[in-house]
């Protein structure tokens, strides 16, 4: 048997599969047990998340023997056949490659026919924002009143570019991004059916890297093993992807808070001669920050972003700046997360929303400015104050000629 990637291996078979999306799970379930069964669905959510594989569970529960119900088995005929995409009454459809008119009219064509061996007809349709905008027009009539045989299902990941009218007739469910504790107690699972030892910091740094995508970690991991063998470090994650370590991000966050730009600008250099992605490491960094805020703001926060050894550095949070100040590193790293995403040149962008970062934190603020005046310290406190108001020069009095004396100069 050909080996299969851990991402389709442990594929959700069952909605107790399906991790991370209780709010859809506990909706399709109870529709299923009270027999409201809408005829459109709209899967809408980021990339790894489990769009198609939620659909398919669904349509498992739809057509399996004596359906719909829950405790169908994963393993009977109809749903292998729906797992595999072997089934005649399931049909998987491309948004991408079958985004015409001419696609859409002949599958308005063959909804009328009845089921060949299941309960429903079911269309799936992948990457339902790739269909043009005739196309939408073009199953409008037929979404609105299938027949009672059909059932369709759409994913998307930019539900923005689906016509209002196709999402007004749809049941619409938002599948979140999957959270890190999640994502990490899943790879540990999977490691642990592989006989593969895999660090706890490991795994929430492969759990950090996915952004709450488990095909994303799934896949990751697979690359891990083939790389590492039966055990796999903390070490090894950033090595392989470019991942930054949390230490270094500490310190990092440590110069740019305390002002130091050069020693900031020397360790990205560093970073960047090591092959770290730098785009990955402002995100961490941005994050790391948006930790630190979020502290201040809220100190029953969760801060796993923070490690303790940050505050040896910093000293206690006091030393920190303050909010306004904290909130204008934050934008102006966001800035930058943007452009840096557009540019060939990464290190350049990075290095300008330092230099500006750090020059925030001298800004004065209107805070500032408010509180010197309150406490009447306002020279002192303000580099504004500096600017006194200086008297302004007295213009020349031009006396008026006697009377009778002539205006006109002399000849």
């Amino acid at each position: 048997m050909s080996y299969q990637v851990f991402a389709r291996k442990y594929r959700p078979r069952t909605f107790d599969d399906v991790l991370g999306q209780d709010h859809v799970v506990t909706t399709l379930r109870n529709a299923i047990e009270a027999d409201r069964l809408a005829h459109a669905y709209l899967f809408v959510g980021p990339r790894g998340t489990g769009k198609t594989s939620t659909a398919r569970i669904f349509a498992k529960a739809l057509n399996c023997s004596n359906g719909p119900r829950l405790d169908f088995d994963p393993d009977e005929e109809a749903c292998v056949e729906i797992a595999e995409g072997r089934s005649l009454d399931v049909l998987e459809i491309d948004g991408a490659s079958n985004n015409g008119v001419d696609q859409v009219r002949e599958l308005r064509e063959t909804v009328n026919y009845a089921p060949a061996s299941s309960r429903f007809k079911i269309y799936y349709i992948d990457e339902v924002h790739m269909l043009s905008t005739a196309a939408f027009n073009a199953l409008l009539k037929t979404l609105e009143e299938p027949p009672p045989h059909v059932k369709f299902i759409f994913a998307t990941t930019e539900p923005n570019k689906i016509l209002p009218t196709i999402i007004s007739r749809c049941q619409r469910f938002d599948l979140r991004p999957i959270p890190m504790e999640v994502i990490a107690r899943q790879l540990q699972n999977i490691s642990d059916q592989e006989n593969v030892t895999l660090e706890h910091p490991a795994a929430w740094s492969i759990a950090k890297g996915a952004d709450g995508g488990m095909r994303d970690a799934q896949s990751m991991l697979d690359q891990l093993v083939a790389f590492c063998g039966d055990t796999i470090t903390e070490e090894n994650v950033q090595d392989i992807f470019g991942f930054t370590s949390s230490e270094t991000i500490s310190s990092l966050a440590t110069h740019l808070l305390k002002g130091q730009t050069a020693e900031s600008i020397a360790l990205v250099q560093a970073e960047a001669n090591r092959g770290k992605d730098l785009t990955q490491l402002l995100s961490e960094l941005a994050g790391f920050i948006r930790a630190l805020l979020l502290d201040r703001l809220n100190p029953d926060t969760d801060t796993t972003e923070i490690p303790a050894g940050f505050w040896d550095q910093i000293g206690d949070s006091s030393a920190l700046p303050g909010d306004e100040r904290l909130l204008g590193v934050l934008d102006r790293l966001a800035n930058a997360d943007a452009r840096m995403r557009r540019a060939s040149n990464k290190q350049l962008h990075f290095e300008i929303a330092l230099i500006r970062a750090v020059q925030s934190l001298d800004e004065v603020q209107i805070s500032d400015v408010i509180r010197a005046l309150k406490a009447g310290t306002l020279a002192e406190a303000t580099p504004v104050a500096s600017l006194q108001a200086q008297p302004a020069e007295t213009p020349p009095v031009v006396q008026a000629p006697p009377s009778g004396a002539s205006s006109k100069p002399p000849s």
